[in-house]
């Protein structure tokens, strides 16, 4: 448990220490929010639902974000410079190591949820009970699972830069058909039937159920868990080859 905490301790130092973590995790997701409630979307009927409905678009856009790229590209990076192959000799079991890394990214996810919150209310003064504020930061945090056990099959690639393409390349397009950017109404009527069977769009539907004074529904938490429960096995198989081939 201590080396746990230790190296738990030490992932959140090197992400705060990222300047791309804070460029594409926290301030570019403030200029999309700014951007699509004060310049565009301005005269929707109920403009401070929007406001809150966006908030939270962009909460999880930014916590999927960092969990796929930051960790998915991290992890990459570790296993090319050799670092994975010399912890291997130390006493931190390789399952104590992943959870260091997930436990890691989660603690810093606390941080980027309540930076955006507090950003939505002060840019356009969104309102919500205390509860609701609660309950959503604790659906983007949990709910972010699938998104870093698909970082962590992400970080099994070879190259950084084939890690860095394709990490983009899924969260952009999980961004798009999950609702994150626009509503989903507004979406071609095939994108709308695919992305509400992606992780993004139950993602992020849990949340807006949320301030719109429902429960996340059963049929997102299915999706999410079955996604959360794919990515872990095809992340252990892979992983589990990789490590034959090596001995």
């Amino acid at each position: 448990m201590k080396l746990f905490l230790l190296q738990t301790r030490s992932e959140i130092k090197r992400i705060f220490r990222n300047p791309y973590f804070v460029f594409w995790s926290l301030f570019m997701p403030l200029v999309f929010y700014f951007v699509f409630t004060n310049v565009f979307n301005t005269d929707m009927p109920d403009q401070g639902l929007w406001d809150a409905h966006f908030l939270m678009s962009i909460a999880a856009f930014s916590v999927m974000g960092s969990s796929i790229m930051t960790l998915g590209i991290r992890l990459v990076e570790e296993r090319t410079q050799g670092w994975s192959i010399y912890l291997s000799t130390t006493p931190l079991p390789p399952a104590a190591y992943f959870a260091s890394k997930m436990a890691g990214q989660s603690a810093v996810h606390v941080f980027s949820i309540l930076f955006i919150f507090f950003a939505g209310y002060l840019i356009n003064g969104v309102r919500l009970s205390p509860a609701e504020w609660v309950l959503d930061g604790v659906w983007i945090l949990l709910a972010s699972l699938p998104f870093l056990a698909l970082g962590v099959l992400i970080g099994a690639m070879r190259r950084v830069d084939t890690a860095s393409g394709v990490s983009n390349l899924i969260y952009l397009g999980l961004a798009i058909t999950g609702g994150m950017w626009m509503p989903m109404e507004v979406l071609p009527e095939m994108l709308q039937a695919v992305g509400k069977w992606l992780p993004a769009y139950s993602y992020g539907n849990g949340a807006w159920e949320i301030i719109r004074g429902h429960a996340p529904e059963w049929r997102d938490m299915a999706i999410l868990t079955a996604y959360l429960l794919l990515f872990m096995a095809l992340a252990i198989l892979i992983r589990n080859r990789q490590e034959a081939m090596r001995t």
